[in-house]
Protein backbone atom coordinates (compact mmCIF):
# COMPACT_ATOMS: atom_id res chain seq x y z
CA UNK A 1 0.00 0.00 0.00
CA UNK A 2 2.79 2.44 0.89
CA UNK A 3 4.65 1.66 -2.33
CA UNK A 4 1.57 2.29 -4.45
CA UNK A 5 0.78 5.52 -2.65
CA UNK A 6 4.41 6.67 -2.91
CA UNK A 7 4.17 6.17 -6.69
CA UNK A 8 0.94 8.17 -6.91
CA UNK A 9 2.30 10.96 -4.74
CA UNK A 10 5.43 11.07 -6.89
CA UNK A 11 3.20 12.14 -9.77
CA UNK A 12 2.14 15.26 -7.89
CA UNK A 13 4.20 18.45 -7.54
CA UNK A 14 6.57 18.43 -4.57
CA UNK A 15 4.91 19.98 -1.52
CA UNK A 16 1.39 19.41 -2.87
CA UNK A 17 -0.95 19.69 0.12
CA UNK A 18 -3.39 17.01 -1.01
CA UNK A 19 -0.59 14.55 -1.76
CA UNK A 20 0.91 15.16 1.68
CA UNK A 21 -2.52 14.69 3.28
CA UNK A 22 -2.98 11.38 1.46
CA UNK A 23 0.49 10.29 2.54
CA UNK A 24 -0.47 10.96 6.15
CA UNK A 25 -3.79 9.20 5.63
CA UNK A 26 -2.22 6.03 4.29
CA UNK A 27 0.04 5.88 7.34
CA UNK A 28 -3.00 6.31 9.58
CA UNK A 29 -4.86 3.58 7.69
CA UNK A 30 -1.92 1.25 8.31
CA UNK A 31 -1.97 2.04 12.04
CA UNK A 32 1.25 4.04 11.76
CA UNK A 33 -0.09 7.22 13.33
CA UNK A 34 3.27 8.49 14.53
CA UNK A 35 4.37 8.61 10.89
CA UNK A 36 1.16 10.38 9.83
CA UNK A 37 1.61 13.49 11.97
CA UNK A 38 4.35 15.18 9.95
CA UNK A 39 2.66 14.75 6.55
CA UNK A 40 -0.60 16.06 8.02
CA UNK A 41 1.17 19.12 9.43
CA UNK A 42 3.02 19.68 6.15
CA UNK A 43 -0.25 19.38 4.22
CA UNK A 44 -1.87 22.02 6.41
CA UNK A 45 1.17 24.29 6.06
CA UNK A 46 1.20 23.82 2.26
CA UNK A 47 -2.36 25.05 2.02
CA UNK A 48 -5.56 23.20 1.25
CA UNK A 49 -9.05 24.24 0.28
CA UNK A 50 -11.30 24.74 3.32
CA UNK A 51 -12.99 21.34 3.11
CA UNK A 52 -9.71 19.41 2.97
CA UNK A 53 -8.14 21.65 5.61
CA UNK A 54 -10.99 20.79 7.98
CA UNK A 55 -10.78 17.07 7.22
CA UNK A 56 -7.01 16.95 7.71
CA UNK A 57 -7.22 18.99 10.91
CA UNK A 58 -9.73 16.47 12.26
CA UNK A 59 -7.57 13.53 11.15
CA UNK A 60 -4.47 15.11 12.72
CA UNK A 61 -6.32 15.75 15.97
CA UNK A 62 -7.58 12.16 16.08
CA UNK A 63 -4.08 10.85 15.44
CA UNK A 64 -2.60 13.09 18.13
CA UNK A 65 -5.21 11.79 20.60
CA UNK A 66 -4.32 8.22 19.72
CA UNK A 67 -0.65 9.05 20.32
CA UNK A 68 -1.43 10.45 23.78
CA UNK A 69 -1.01 14.09 22.77
CA UNK A 70 -4.40 15.02 24.13
CA UNK A 71 -3.83 18.73 24.74
CA UNK A 72 -2.73 19.29 21.14
CA UNK A 73 -5.75 17.37 19.87
CA UNK A 74 -8.10 19.38 22.08
CA UNK A 75 -6.55 22.67 20.93
CA UNK A 76 -7.07 21.79 17.27
CA UNK A 77 -10.63 20.59 17.78
CA UNK A 78 -11.76 23.49 19.95
CA UNK A 79 -10.88 25.86 17.12
CA UNK A 80 -12.19 23.77 14.24
CA UNK A 81 -15.16 25.52 12.63
CA UNK A 82 -16.24 22.98 10.03
CA UNK A 83 -20.02 22.80 9.55
CA UNK A 84 -19.58 20.48 6.56
CA UNK A 85 -18.22 17.80 8.93
CA UNK A 86 -21.44 17.78 10.94
CA UNK A 87 -20.92 16.71 14.53
CA UNK A 88 -17.66 14.87 13.84
CA UNK A 89 -15.47 17.58 15.42
CA UNK A 90 -17.55 17.45 18.61
CA UNK A 91 -17.36 13.65 18.72
CA UNK A 92 -13.58 13.70 18.40
CA UNK A 93 -13.32 16.57 20.90
CA UNK A 94 -15.33 14.50 23.40
CA UNK A 95 -12.99 11.56 22.83
CA UNK A 96 -9.91 13.76 23.29
CA UNK A 97 -11.30 15.30 26.47
CA UNK A 98 -12.09 11.86 27.85
CA UNK A 99 -8.61 10.61 26.97
CA UNK A 100 -7.17 13.67 28.71
CA UNK A 101 -8.93 12.71 31.94
CA UNK A 102 -11.68 15.30 31.60
CA UNK A 103 -14.80 13.11 31.68
CA UNK A 104 -17.31 15.80 32.61
CA UNK A 105 -16.11 18.09 29.84
CA UNK A 106 -16.24 15.14 27.43
CA UNK A 107 -19.80 14.31 28.43
CA UNK A 108 -20.81 17.98 28.22
CA UNK A 109 -19.50 18.21 24.65
CA UNK A 110 -21.17 14.94 23.66
CA UNK A 111 -24.55 15.91 25.15
CA UNK A 112 -24.41 19.43 23.71
CA UNK A 113 -23.71 17.95 20.29
CA UNK A 114 -26.40 15.27 20.59
CA UNK A 115 -29.19 17.41 22.05
CA UNK A 116 -30.25 19.16 18.80
CA UNK A 117 -30.94 15.76 17.24
CA UNK A 118 -33.32 14.57 19.94
CA UNK A 119 -36.99 14.58 18.96
CA UNK A 120 -37.91 14.84 22.65
CA UNK A 121 -36.06 15.88 25.81
CA UNK A 122 -33.77 18.27 23.93
CA UNK A 123 -34.02 20.96 26.58
CA UNK A 124 -33.48 18.48 29.41
CA UNK A 125 -30.33 17.10 27.76
CA UNK A 126 -29.04 20.64 27.19
CA UNK A 127 -29.77 21.63 30.79
CA UNK A 128 -28.15 18.51 32.22
CA UNK A 129 -25.07 19.11 30.09
CA UNK A 130 -24.82 22.66 31.45
CA UNK A 131 -25.17 21.41 35.04
CA UNK A 132 -22.18 19.05 34.87
CA UNK A 133 -19.42 20.14 37.23
CA UNK A 134 -16.53 21.59 35.24
CA UNK A 135 -13.51 19.33 35.28
CA UNK A 136 -11.36 22.15 36.67
CA UNK A 137 -13.38 21.80 39.90
CA UNK A 138 -13.75 18.03 39.90
CA UNK A 139 -10.34 16.90 38.61
CA UNK A 140 -7.76 18.97 40.40
CA UNK A 141 -7.50 22.19 38.46
CA UNK A 142 -7.59 21.08 34.83
CA UNK A 143 -9.19 23.63 32.58
CA UNK A 144 -12.85 23.11 31.76
CA UNK A 145 -14.49 23.53 28.39
CA UNK A 146 -17.63 25.63 28.11
CA UNK A 147 -20.58 24.61 25.95
CA UNK A 148 -19.82 27.57 23.67
CA UNK A 149 -16.50 25.93 22.74
CA UNK A 150 -18.25 22.86 21.35
CA UNK A 151 -17.69 22.72 17.58
CA UNK A 152 -20.95 23.68 15.91
CA UNK A 153 -22.69 22.65 12.75
CA UNK A 154 -25.95 23.73 11.24
CA UNK A 155 -28.50 22.12 13.53
CA UNK A 156 -32.24 21.54 13.44
CA UNK A 157 -34.31 24.22 15.13
CA UNK A 158 -34.77 23.86 18.87
CA UNK A 159 -37.89 22.38 20.36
Amino acid sequence: MLTGMRTLIGERPQGDGLALAEWGGVHDALDRGAEAVEPYRLALAAGLDAEHEHQITLQLASTLRNLGQHDQAIELLEHLDAPELGDAPAVFLALALHSAGRPNDALRVALTSLAPHLPMYRRAATDYAAELAPDDESTGGRQSISPSAVPRRASPSSQ
